[in-house]
């Protein structure tokens, strides 16, 4: 069965859910009809926003049914396709930013930026709207995701809840914020900081502290903060004369 028959069997199947999810069973006109109905549901994105840019721009209409198959295939909830659209928190929250992005590449900039703010609420996320994601990305929980303006994650990578793809806050530069490389695995709290790059397949472990390149293949786990100096950075106002 293709994606849009196994969500309106599932659907169809429990109206009580489906009262519970605010989607009502029925059939739907493709998976563009489908994405508008689901945002809107978990994220009151306008259903036909969301139908028309996907109806009209076919590269992140198919780069979210890829992710929609990756999750389902790496996942271990039951349910398929259709549970990992309807239940996933991190699915819908990637497909709001493949939305929010390809009106950020279409200088509707305003637009993408509300659309990044709703969806950052109702999934508890903050992916900048510049910030390139590939395809195949199974983005585990959603939970406490935020992802830099020049952040840059590859093909088939695959992130927990709670991850920051930061800045130092040293660097104003056009390459601030890491590069994920295909395959990568990402731990939960892992917090990567700077224009790094995370090599192909490497693991970064939960809760690691990543300031510098991983190379490709290799595992990196763990953090210990310690004193370098002098503080670098200071976002206080001026002191006024007489205060």
């Amino acid at each position: 069965m293709s994606l849009m028959q196994e969500t309106e069997a599932l659907l169809a199947a429990s109206p009580e859910a489906a009262a519970l999810i605010g989607i009502s069973p029925r059939r739907f006109d493709g998976f563009a009809d489908l994405a508008g109905a689901v945002l809107q549901a978990a994220a009151d994105l306008p259903a036909d926003l969301v139908r028309r840019l996907y109806a009209t721009h076919p590269e992140p209409a198919a780069l979210s049914q890829h992710d929609i198959d990756e999750t389902a295939r790496r996942d271990f909830a039951p349910g398929g396709r259709a549970a990992a659209l309807l239940f996933g928190r991190g699915v819908q929250a990637i497909m709001a930013h493949r939305i929010a992005h390809q009106l950020w590449q279409s200088d509707d900039r305003t637009l993408a930026m509300a659309i990044k703010a709703r969806a950052g609420r109702a999934f508890s996320t903050d992916i900048h709207p510049a910030a390139r994601v590939g395809p195949g990305l199974w983005l585990d929980h959603g939970l406490g995701f935020v992802v830099g303006e020049t952040a840059v994650i590859g093909a088939d990578v695959s992130i927990w809840h709670g991850v920051t793809l930061g800045s130092t806050l040293a660097d104003s530069g056009a390459r601030r914020h890491p590069t994920l490389g295909d395959g990568a695995v990402i731990g939960a709290g892992a917090i990567l900081l700077g224009g790094i790059t995370i090599g192909a397949r490497a693991n970064v472990a939960a809760g690691a502290i990543v300031t510098q390149d991983v190379a490709p293949g290799t595992l990196i786990a763990g953090a210990k903060a310690r004193e370098i100096g002098p503080a670098q950075i200071s976002f206080a106002a001026p002191e006024r004369n007489g205060a």
